[in-house]
C-alpha cells in the first residue's frame, strides 16, 4: 500500500545513495527502477489507490522516480570522474599486429616471367579486345571457310548470322591482325590475354585460358631465328640446361609450322610420370607467318617475312610447378593460393 511515509524513506534513501563503479550504478538501477526495483513495485500498487487519491500520488510518484533518473545520471558523471577519461586498454606505441597480404595468381607470375623474357630480347606487349570478329580471329590469319574451328563445337560465337561473325576470340592471334594493321614495319611484339574455347572441362582442359602470342615480321628473317628466339625463352624459364626440339606440324596462319618441346625439368630427361617417359614435354606451337597472312595484311610478302609462335600460360605454370590438375586456376581455393606467396 502507497502511503506518505514509504515515499519520503524512498527519497531519503536516494538522497543518500552513493557508488564508486559503473557496476555499482547500475546495481543501483536495477534495485530502484528495474522490473522488481521498490519504485516499479510503487508504479504497480498505485492501481490499487482510491480514484480521489490518484492525483495527488500519480505526482508524488513521477517525481519519486524523476529524482531517481536524476540521481542516477549524477552518479555516473561522478564514477567517471573518478575513473578517468576512457581510454584504449592497448598501448598505441606498441608495433601493429601483423596484416596478412595477399598474393599474385600463379597465372599472373608466369605471364609476367614470360613477358620479362621478351622484353629483354626486344619484343613490345599489344594487347586487344576480347570479343572480336571472324576478320581478325580467322579470316585475316589464312582460316578457310570450312575450317573446324569455325564450328560452334570450338568457338563461342555471339553472333553468327552476319558475314562477319561476333564471336569471343579463341586465341590473341586477333591481336597480331590488329597490330599489322596498325604499326609500321618491323613488327615485334608479344600479345598476352585471356580466351576462349568451346571445349568440356577437366584437369588437362578448360573453356577460359590465357595466351601468349608472339611475332616478328622483318626483312630477311628465317626459321633459324625462330629456332634460336625459343630455345633463349626456354633456357630463361626452365634452366639454362634446357633443350628443345621441333616437330612438324600445322597451323592455317603458318607455313612450315612445329610444335616445340623442352626437355623435362623434372627429370633432366629420364623419363617420368610428368613427360610420360618420354623425356620431353610440349610447350608451344610456332611457324613462319604464312605469305597469305602478309597479304591479307597489306604486307609484301617478297619483301618482308616473319615468325609467329603462341603458348598457354597454364601450360608454362603447370610444367614450372608440377600442377596436375588446370581447374586450380580458377577454383580461387586459398590453400592453393597461398602456395605462391612468396614466390617473387
Amino acid at each position: 500500500m502507497i502511503d506518505d511515509k514509504i515515499i519520503e524513506d524512498l527519497q531519503k534513501q536516494i538522497d543518500e545513495l552513493k557508488a564508486a563503479s559503473q557496476q555499482q550504478v547500475e546495481e543501483i538501477r536495477v534495485k530502484m527502477l528495474g522490473k522488481k526495483g521498490e519504485i516499479t513495485r510503487l508504479f504497480e500498487e498505485f492501481r490499487t489507490v482510491q480514484a480521489d487519491q490518484k492525483r495527488l500520488y500519480g505526482q508524488k510518484l513521477n517525481t519519486l522516480k524523476n529524482n531517481m533518473l536524476s540521481k542516477l545520471e549524477a552518479l555516473k558523471a561522478s564514477v567517471e570522474n573518478q575513473e578517468g577519461p576512457k581510454g584504449p586498454a592497448e598501448d598505441l606505441t606498441l608495433p601493429g599486429d601483423r596484416m596478412p597480404l595477399g598474393a599474385r595468381h600463379p597465372i599472373s607470375i608466369v605471364r609476367e616471367e614470360i613477358l620479362s623474357i621478351f622484353k629483354k630480347f626486344g619484343y613490345s606487349v599489344a594487347e586487344g579486345p576480347e570479343i572480336e570478329d571472324d576478320w581478325h580471329v580467322f579470316s585475316a590469319l589464312n582460316f578457310p571457310p570450312e575450317h573446324p574451328a569455325r564450328d560452334m563445337q570450338d568457338t563461342f560465337f555471339i553472333n553468327n548470322q552476319t558475314a562477319n561473325n561476333i564471336l569471343l576470340r579463341t586465341h590473341t592471334s586477333s591481336v597480331q591482325v590488329r597490330t599489322m594493321e596498325s604499326q609500321s614495319l618491323p613488327i615485334r611484339v608479344v600479345c598476352p590475354g585471356r580466351v576462349f574455347r568451346n571445349e568440356a572441362i577437366s584437369a588437362r582442359a578448360h573453356c577460359i585460358f590465357h595466351q601468349v602470342e608472339g611475332l616478328y615480321i622483318d626483312k630477311n628473317v628465317s626459321f633459324a631465328d625462330l629456332k634460336q628466339s625459343i630455345l633463349l625463352f626456354a633456357q630463361e624459364m626452365f634452366g639454362a640446361d634446357t633443350k628443345i626440339r621441333m616437330r612438324p606440324s600445322y597451323f592455317p596462319f603458318t607455313e612450315p609450322s612445329a610444335e616445340v618441346d623442352v626437355s623435362c625439368n623434372i627429370c633432366k630427361g629420364k623419363g617420368c610420370s610428368i613427360c610420360k617417359g618420354t623425356g620431353w614435354l610440349e610447350i608451344l606451337g610456332c611457324g613462319m607467318v604464312d605469305p597469305n597472312v602478309l597479304i591479307a595484311n597489306g604486307i609484301d610478302p617478297e619483301v618482308y617475312s616473319g615468325f609467329a609462335f603462341g603458348m598457354g600460360i597454364e601450360r608454362i605454370a603447370m610444367l614450372k610447378w608440377q600442377v596436375n590438375d588446370l581447374r586450380h586456376y580458377f577454383e580461387n581455393d586459398v590453400r592453393f593460393l597461398r602456395e605462391f606467396e612468396t614466390v617473387i
